[in-house]
This record gives C-alpha cells, structure tokens and sequence, in this order.
C-alpha cells in the first residue's frame, strides 16, 4: 500500500460538492456574462439615441400608455417586430431599439395572442379603435380579446401625470418644465378610452 496522499486542490470535485462555492461561482459567472452583454449597449449610439422625428410622449399619449400596461395589454400583445420577411411583410419595418429610448419600461418581447402593435399608429381611425375597444367582436367577430368598455367612463388621474413626468426625466426622458407644469391641465377631464387611443396612433409612426 502507498503511504502517497493525494492532495485536494480547486478541483471540480471541491465545486461540485460544495454548494456554497458552487452557488457563489455561479453568481460570479451569471454576473461577468451580463455585464459583458449589457454594458457596452450604453455605449452604443443605436442603442441610446432616438431616431430622427422621435418625441416623448405627450401628457395624454403618457396617460395612455399608463393603461395599456394597468390593462396588461402587453400579455397578448407585443411591440417588436423582427427582421423576418414574414413579419415586416405583415406588420412593416422591424423594430429599432431608437424607437423605444423614452420608454420605461420598453415593450418589447415575443407574446403574441393578438397582432403586434409595433406599428399600429394610424392603420385604423380613432372611431375604428373606439368601437374595437369598447366591444371587439362588434369588428372582428371572431376575435377574443376583452372588450373595456370602462374606459370610456373612467378619467385620467391628471393630477398624478406631472410627478411621473418628473420622474422618467430623471431617467432621461427629455420633458421641459414647461411639459410638467402642463401636464395635469392637458389631461383633465379626458377619459381613459381617449389617452388610451392617443397611445395607439402614435406607435410606429416614426419610422416608415
């Protein structure tokens, strides 16, 4: 019998019988990975600037948006439309991360149990989109989407609309004090049905 020991180093045996290491060097990989991919996007320019034309949103277009995400439209309906024939075929031209810059949180992803809406800005009428939100079997007979008919009722909280201008400027959104100080006015009195259809039209619209 050999009296020579074997000595342990940082084998894979060490790691992989250890949970505390192997919960930590996972932690360290996962980490270098995502600051690999995700650091250098803010360093590029297609990636942080908005394309020619881009606004933020105004004050009702704001409030729309607001309740197209309370309302989790964004579960059956997606806002990227990818670089496949297919897709622009049906839907135009693929989407740009220039297009999302003032949105927070972005749109995008891969659920699609209704059409995307990348580019619905202007496809339809106000009065198409009234009627399709309110009831949209009155349309499209076969659809499944839920009709909101609530929306027509309800107001926009215009007195919360100047603090959260407020606070996606301090993200980067470029909105002037006087778009803040306006904001409460532009929205009084307007439904939700409208601030919601004010969001729609202006999807997409900038890039043809």
């Amino acid at each position: 019998m050999s009296n020579h020991e074997t000595k342990k180093g940082f084998s894979h045996e060490k790691i992989e019988t250890s949970n505390f290491l192997m919960i930590v060097l996972i932690l360290v990989t996962v980490a270098f990975g995502g600051l690999v991919e995700i650091v250098p996007l803010f360093f590029q320019k297609s990636t942080t600037e908005p394309i020619t034309g881009l606004q933020p949103y105004t004050a009702v277009q704001l409030a729309g948006r607001d309740i197209y995400t309370r309302e989790g439209c964004y579960n059956c309906h997606s806002q990227m439309i990818r670089p496949f024939r297919a897709e622009t075929l049906r839907y135009g031209h693929y989407s740009v991360a220039g297009e999302s810059v003032y949105d927070h949180p972005f749109q995008w992803g891969s659920k699609r149990t209704g059409p995307d809406l990348a580019r619905v800005g202007g496809k339809y009428s106000d009065e198409w989109q009234r009627i399709h939100l309110i009831q949209p079997r009155d349309l499209v007979p076969e659809s499944i989407m839920p009709a909101y008919p609530w929306l027509e009722k309800d107001l926009v909280d215009a007195e919360a609309m100047p603090a959260h201008m407020k606070a996606l400027r301090a993200v980067g959104v470029p909105y002037t004090d006087a778009d803040i100080a306006g904001a409460a006015e532009a929205t009084k009195g307007v439904t939700e049905l409208d601030a919601l259809i004010a969001y729609l039209q202006v999807l997409g619209i900038h890039l043809k």
